[in-house]
């Protein structure tokens, strides 16, 4: 790497780790899908709408303005929702690309990588977010959301590691 290379264009861009970045895109998408077919699951028996739940991803951004958005902030939490996804499988891609053993083994550590990202979204970026934070904890939900974490890993896992075989 010459002075004039970022770290981005020597390791994503150079012949050897390239990735594939339709497959990247489509892992963010079905990480995405899978979290709202489980949320809208979890809470539509408890009265709360698929719009009311993309709206409380887009108040991460917005704050409870965001429950005043109708659809825009609906989608614009649609948004976000992929692009978290393609976030879990970019990283897991970038660094597999290292690591064999991550590609050799996708789904032994896409759960090791879903319990990862469990621990970050709650203890850094959703205390972090704009979004309201509930006066008590939902233990149900905490208790649900950590196999589908396993879940989100492992298709992250799964993915990242095409996107990188694609090649």
């Amino acid at each position: 790497m010459n002075a004039n290379t970022s770290y981005f264009d020597a390791v994503v861009r150079s012949g050897a780790g390239r990735i594939a970045w339709p497959l990247v895109m489509a892992g963010g998408l079905a990480i995405a899908a899978t979290d709202l077919v489980y949320c809208v699951l979890f809470w539509a028996p408890q009265g709360v709408s698929p719009t009311r739940i993309l709206q409380g991803i887009a108040a991460g951004a917005l704050g409870r303005a965001s429950f005043h958005g109708g659809i825009a902030t609906a989608l614009l939490g649609a948004g976000f929702q992929w692009l978290i996804g393609f976030g879990y499988v970019l990283a897991y891609a970038l660094v597999s690309r290292r690591v064999e053993l991550l590609r050799a083994h996708p789904r032994r550590y896409g759960i090791a990588y879903g319990m990862l990202l469990y621990l970050v979204m709650t203890n850094v970026v959703v205390p972090l977010s704009a979004a309201p934070q509930p006066a008590h904890p939902n233990i149900a939900w905490t208790l649900a959301n950590v196999p589908m974490f396993a879940v989100f890993g492992v298709i992250a896992a799964v993915y990242a590691r095409r996107a990188v075989r694609a090649r």
